[in-house]
This record gives structure tokens, C-alpha cells and sequence, in this order.
């Protein structure tokens, strides 16, 4: 399939095929409009010293501000928008010996004072069909941009979503570029561990069917970074009461193999994966199976979150041939009256990784995680939380992660 063509032509198929003429927006431009500042201040800090490391530990506290602007749609056939992000992040605190959060930029003695960038994204709007063209934040199965540090990874490009039809929701895409999440640069395209190999072509197809009351979803999503590798994923998630219980699955399988000129050589992975859940009251708890074939890990481009469960705080479980189970406990505290504190503690065990030709390798990561928000009064919307992670491994660093992070959300208007 040639997925540029087939993308270029979507939203003329897709306007074409609309029935009858329908208003895009029944407000408008400036009446729709939202604005807010999200004030992240973020202490970060990962010891390496159990792995005999030159750098015995990663320290380092920063301030992000993030601006998020949307616009309403003019009123008419097409309505018109335009939406904003802009990124600040500045040092508070670190050193030449503790740099490396990736909180920060490296400026070769260490991590520079500050890093910035602003982009824009014009929209377009038909009946129940959007495109988006310019900086954006995709937030899709096949493409999840990575928030996990001071402020999250932008994309530059083109995404189209389709939901003319009842239950069904239809994506297409293209990305040129991204920034980084540390970065005020944007950059060509990567997979993990292969950045000598880069493209300016991400391409993307895909589409979620829900039905069952939306409790049952199916999905099927095709993507390709040219040159590089071309990728599939097929999923499938249900949820089902049972008296006071909500038990859930979810089901994946991503397929991945080199594509075009293969710049990044040969590439071999199958990963499968399977969830249970049982929730009741505040009470949730998960099981997860996570299980990796061919000759690679997991194939993803840098630094996005995988959809696997088992991609967690610090590491996710997914190298070569390895095997991964997954038990997680989570408590939302609205239960017992007090709304805005959760939490949850998992703990993830990974056997049979392939090292130096030998299936031996083994890792296990026990996370800790608590969260409040302020639900009233002056400081309402005032964030804190502490996300704790110790991880071990027999064939790479084992490391103790602390991360305290203070955040606020303002609206502008």
C-alpha cells in the first residue's frame, strides 16, 4: 500500500462522501476558544551506583510551562481553527557530574539554562471529520507521544480523524519531524537504539470500531517510517459488569519487519500481550502477560510510549525473545471520601532476554506511585506527586528513580 497517496487523498474521499451539508461548529472562533498554562516543576533523580556506573547518579530540578491555545471553528460548511503549543523549560538545579534527566537539553559542560519552542496547528473541520496540519501532540495506539519528563515531545505533521460513523473512528496521518522532549530542535525521525538510521516519513493508518454499549472495542492500525520499518497492530479490549465488579481484557499483537531501503537493517519482532483487570469500589487490580518473538525487541520511534503494559517507569520489558508478567494494585481514595488521592504500586518480572546468543538474561522493576490534586479553595488544581521505581538486572544497569513533581494548571480563558 502506498500510505502517502492513500493519506494525501483522504480528505477530499472523506468531504466528498459526507451526506447532506452540515455545519461544522454551531459556536464559533473565539466563542469556543481555551487557553490554559500548565506549571510542572519537576525534581528528577536516578542512582546507578548498584551498577558500577562512572556516573553514579542523574540529579537535576526544573520549571516547565506549557501553553495549550484552541481555538472554536468559524461557522460554515468548513469551520476553520487553530490551536497553539508553546514550551518553556528552565534549571533550577544541577552539575556537569549529574546531568542526563533528559529533563534538560546537554550543552557539552553539562544541561543548559533553558529551552523553548512555539508551534502552531491549523484545523479544519467538516460534520465529524477534522484535520489537524502543523504541531501536534498524537495521542494514538500506533503513535503515543511521551510526557514523562518536564514537558512532553512534540510531532510536526498532518493528522486526520474521521467518526462520520456511528461507533467507528478512522485515523490517517503523516509526520515530517519531531522535538524532543529535553529539545527546542526539530528533528528527523528514529527508532530506539538505531538513531544513525532517520527518515522525515511517518505514515499512518488505522481505525477503532466500539460496540456493546462501547464496552467492547476492536482496532486496526498499519504505520511505516519510511525506509525504516513498517509496523501492525491489531487490538482488542472489553469491559464487563458483573454485579459491583467491572472485569476487563485487553488483548495486542505488534508486528513489525524493515520496510523499503531498510537503513536500519533487518528488523524481526512480533509482540504479544494480554491484560486482565478486576475493579470494585476504589479497588483495581491488573495482571499482564507480555511476550516478545523474533530476533529484535519491540520496535518504536525514540522516545514515544510503546502501547505495551508492561512500558512502564523505567523500563518496558520488551527486548529480544524476552518473557514478562505483571501484577498492579490501584486505590483511588474517592472511596473513603477524599477525592484527588490515588494510588498504585506495580511490580514487573522479565526472564528469557536473548544476550550475546543466550536467552539469560533477567530484569524485575517494583514501581511506587501516589498523586493528589486539590479539588478546592486558592489552590485548587495544585498537583503533587512522587513516583518511586527500583529496578534490577542481570544484563543491564540496575537503578533506584525518584521523581517529585509539583504541578498547576491555569485557564487563561
Amino acid at each position: 500500500m502506498n500510505l502517502n497517496k492513500y493519506i494525501a487523498a483522504q480528505p477530499l474521499l472523506l468531504l466528498s462522501a459526507l451526506p447532506g451539508l452540515v455545519l461544522a461548529q454551531e459556536h464559533g472562533f473565539i466563542e469556543d476558544a481555551t487557553a490554559n498554562v500548565l506549571m510542572r516543576n519537576f525534581y528528577f533523580n536516578r542512582d546507578f551506583r548498584d551498577s558500577n556506573a562512572s556516573q553514579a547518579k542523574s540529579e537535576e530540578w526544573a520549571q516547565g510551562f506549557l501553553l495549550n491555545a484552541q481555538s472554536g471553528y468559524t461557522q460554515g460548511l468548513v469551520g476553520v481553527g487553530v490551536d497553539l503549543i508553546g514550551r518553556l523549560g528552565v534549571k533550577l538545579d544541577s552539575g556537569g557530574g549529574r546531568a542526563g534527566t533528559l529533563l534538560l537539553p546537554a550543552d557539552g559542560k553539562g544541561s543548559a539554562d533553558d529551552f523553548s519552542s512555539l508551534g502552531a496547528a491549523l484545523k479544519l473541520k467538516m460534520s465529524k471529520t477534522e484535520l489537524k496540519v502543523g504541531e501536534l501532540l498524537p495521542s494514538l495506539p500506533i503513535l503515543q507521544y511521551n510526557d514523562a519528563r518536564l514537558l512532553p515531545q512534540t510531532f510536526q505533521g498532518a493528522m486526520l480523524t474521521s467518526k462520520e460513523i456511528t461507533g467507528l473512528t478512522l485515523n490517517a496521518g503523516q509526520m515530517r519531524s519531531f522535538t524532543q522532549r529535553n529539545s527546542s530542535n526539530r528533528e528527523d525521525m528514529f527508532i530506539d537504539g538505531r538513531a544513525f538510521a532517520t527518515s522525515d516519513r511517518y505514515n499512518y493508518l488505522g481505525g477503532e470500531y466500539r460496540f456493546n454499549q462501547e464496552r467492547t472495542m476492536v482496532g486496526l492500525w498499519g504505520a511505516e517510517l519510511e525506509d525504516i520499518y513498517r509496523q501492525r497492530f491489531i487490538q482488542f479490549t472489553h469491559k464487563q459488569p458483573v454485579g459491583d465488579w467491572t472485569l476487563g481484557t485487553n488483548i495486542g499483537l505488534l508486528d513489525s519487519e524493515e520496510q523499503g531501503d531498510a537503513k536500519a537493517g533487518k528488523i524481526d519482532n512480533r509482540s504479544f500481550f494480554t491484560t486482565l483487570s478486576a475493579a470494585h469500589g476504589g479497588h483495581t487490580v491488573m495482571a499482564a502477560w507480555q511476550r516478545m518473538y523474533g530476533d529484535d525487541g519491540t520496535i518504536w520511534l525514540s522516545p514515544t510510549t510503546t502501547v505495551l503494559p508492561s512500558d512502564v517507569q523505567v523500563r518496558n520489558f520488551a527486548s529480544a525473545q524476552e518473557k514478562a508478567w505483571q501484577l498492579r494494585y490501584d486505590y483511588n481514595f474517592v472511596a473513603m471520601g477524599i477525592p484527588g488521592l490515588t494510588t498504585f504500586v506495580r511490580y514487573v518480572s522479565g526472564d528469557n532476554v536473548l544476550v550475546a546468543g543466550s536467552n539469560t538474561g533477567k530484569e524485575w522493576e517494583r514501581d511506587f506511585d501516589v498523586s493528589y490534586v486539590i479539588q478546592s479553595g486558592p489552590l485548587k488544581n495544585l498537583g503533587l506527586r512522587w513516583r518511586n521505581a527500583m529496578v534490577r538486572s542481570s544484563f543491564g544497569p540496575s537503578v533506584d528513580d525518584n521523581r517529585l513533581i509539583v504541578s498547576y494548571s491555569l485557564a487563561l480563558f
